[in-house]
């Protein structure tokens, strides 16, 4: 199995197609925020998809609903910041989240008055609620949101996107929420059309994708706050691998939580320190989810961040 290097990935794959509209417009909403005087973080959400051919009918896929990412964005903006949303296409998105396919249908939630569609009583308060700050946060440019598919477009993304939003240097965040896969096949090695199944069973061989998080940590957004997820199932490994993580890449923080259990409890790991944050049943009776503490640390600690940089 061969590893890629960054620059190798960058020269063997082709871009999107549309980066150059995503540069256009990350390069917009920043100047935009920076004529506010506002921080800005990238928060990616999802999973990434490696395609086993290049007209794609089949792909291997590292799934993730979006649920931490595009809850996180709403609290994000709810603590003065702007966002940009790099997202897996059809996963959640922020507010519209509230109504997803698997709960919450917002057609449950409508009416039929002659020939008026009303919002059922029930569900009005609630509904005016998300809608109001949907609306701010659209008339307001305080959320850009860019979709990916494949993990190819997931890294032109990040790559572009993070070198544009490092020239605000520390005021930038990055929230890097998305499962992103470890895997994928060069595109020397991929087939054009559909692979037939009648010659029988599939071997694949998968390259390991270049470990992006460094060079995004020393060279793309040297000056920027960078958080980094740990999701474990061996509560005994959870502490010393974020740990190592920060070792190894030079970060600043590593949020990690236990699958069974990551909508309670996050551990913040930093070089120098860790502390647990968790929900109460109370605080998960009413609704409150866990994301609004996570956001309002980091708050706290890119206040510092921006503070220590100032020395």
């Amino acid at each position: 199995m061969e590893i890629q290097g960054e620059d190798d990935y960058f020269v063997k794959n082709t871009p999107p197609k549309n980066i150059e509209e995503v540069e256009k417009k990350t390069k917009e909403f920043l100047n935009f925020q920076i004529e506010k005087d506002r921080r800005v973080v990238l928060v990616t959400s999802g999973g990434t998809t490696v395609p086993l051919e290049n007209q794609t009918v089949r792909f291997v896929d590292n799934f993730s609903a979006g649920t931490r990412g595009s809850a996180s964005v709403e609290y994000f903006i709810e603590q003065g910041y702007a966002v940009i949303f790099l997202y897996r296409q059809h996963s959640l998105r922020p507010y519209s989240r509230h109504y997803s396919h698997s709960k919450n249908c917002f057609l449950d939630m409508l009416d039929i008055d002659n020939d008026n569609i009303i919002v059922n009583n029930k569900y009005n308060s609630f509904m005016k609620i998300i809608l109001e700050k949907y609306k701010k946060a659209k008339a307001e440019n305080l959320l850009l949101e860019i979709d990916f598919f494949t993990v190819k477009d997931y890294f032109f993304y990040l790559n572009k996107i993070t070198k544009i939003l490092s020239t605000i240097e520390e005021k930038a965040m990055y929230y890097l929420a998305a499962a992103v896969s470890d895997f994928f096949i060069p595109p020397e090695r991929m087939v054009e059309h559909k692979i037939q199944s009648r010659a029988g069973g599939l071997n694949l061989s998968l390259d390991q994708v270049p470990k992006f998080l460094k060079p995004l940590v020393s060279e793309w957004a040297p000056k920027g706050l960078i958080v980094s997820f740990k999701l474990e199932t061996d509560p005994d490994l959870l502490i010393s691998k974020a740990r190592q993580a920060l070792d190894r890449y030079g970060h600043q923080i590593v949020i990690g939580n236990m699958l069974l259990t990551r909508k309670r409890v996050v551990h913040f790991i930093t070089k120098d320190a860790e502390r647990k944050i968790e929900m109460s049943d109370e605080e998960l009776k009413n609704g409150m989810e866990i994301e609004t503490k996570i956001i309002s640390e980091l708050k706290i600690k890119h206040d510092n961040w921006i503070e220590q940089s100032k020395n």
